[in-house]
């Protein structure tokens, strides 16, 4: 078994495939640079990441696979998990070797690694959908802190871009270090240097909006107003609105 040895992108993924097609060296094992250790009976190949190669590969699968397939792959790829870039990589393969419509063939376990992961990226987008908050800043700026389990800053772009249209935002993922900064015109990734007395999640009060400690007031009265004590029902809730979600309500903060 050979090591492939890559740097995470994913055109460095898709680099790794198009070398196992020019070498044809049999089973591979795909690491990230970050975990390699190498021994000595193990043959590993560091892939550089060539644009090039890359865009071939992905000029490939957009003539093999309809876009819910491109989503699900693109996905997939956001989520991190280190199993993922091995089955992306064995996929990717499995769908040049094989005739068309291979990813309909859930008996592979590689097209069903991809939709259970799919599923979960897209889920946890549409939760941060739902439960982000932001909070206005002295400035007019609309902030919102975020550490979501994936990294779906990407696939959450549009949403808020046609929501809050009217309005300057950042998204800022303090898991993964990076940004979105929304100017009235264009969405851009940023990144942030923080200093050390900073509270990303919750910024001073001092450097919030006048108004925002009222609105968040109002807010939580008007919650429990029309929450019924009769009908509640904690497990349906709890399954619907995850714990780990609360802390981007306003609702559920304490006070």
């Amino acid at each position: 078994m050979m090591i492939y040895i890559f740097d995470g992108s994913l055109p460095g993924l898709l680099t790794a495939v198009f070398e196992w097609f020019e070498r044809k060296p049999g089973p591979v094992n795909l690491m990230l640079t970050t975990v390699f250790q190498p021994d000595a009976f193990t043959e590993g190949f560091t892939v550089i990441t060539n644009a090039e190669k890359a865009d071939r590969v992905w000029a490939g699968l957009q003539k093999r696979l309809k876009k819910d397939w491109l989503r699900k792959f693109y996905c997939t790829y956001l989520s991190e998990i280190p199993d993922a870039y091995q089955h992306l990589f064995q996929f990717t393969i499995y769908i040049f070797q094989s005739a068309p419509g291979a990813q309909s063939n859930y008996g592979n376990d590689h097209v069903m690694a991809l939709a259970k992961y799919a599923k979960s990226v897209e889920r946890e987008k549409h939760r941060m959908e739902a439960f982000i908050r932001f909070q206005k800043t002295g400035d007019g700026m609309f902030y919102a802190a975020i550490d979501p389990d994936f990294n779906v800053l990407p696939l959450i772009s549009n949403h808020f871009k046609n929501r809050y249209a009217d309005q300057q935002w950042i998204i800022y993922d303090l898991k993964r270090k990076y940004g979105l900064y929304y100017d009235l015109q264009t969405v851009e990734e940023i990144t942030v240097d923080f200093s050390a007395d900073v509270n990303q999640k919750n910024p001073a009060t001092i450097l919030m909006d006048e108004k925002e400690e009222l609105y968040a007031v109002l807010w939580k009265d008007y919650f429990k107003s029309a929450n019924i004590v009769a009908r509640k029902n904690t497990k349906l809730h709890i399954k619907h609105v995850p714990k780990r979600y609360w802390k981007y309500l306003t609702e559920k903060q304490p006070g």
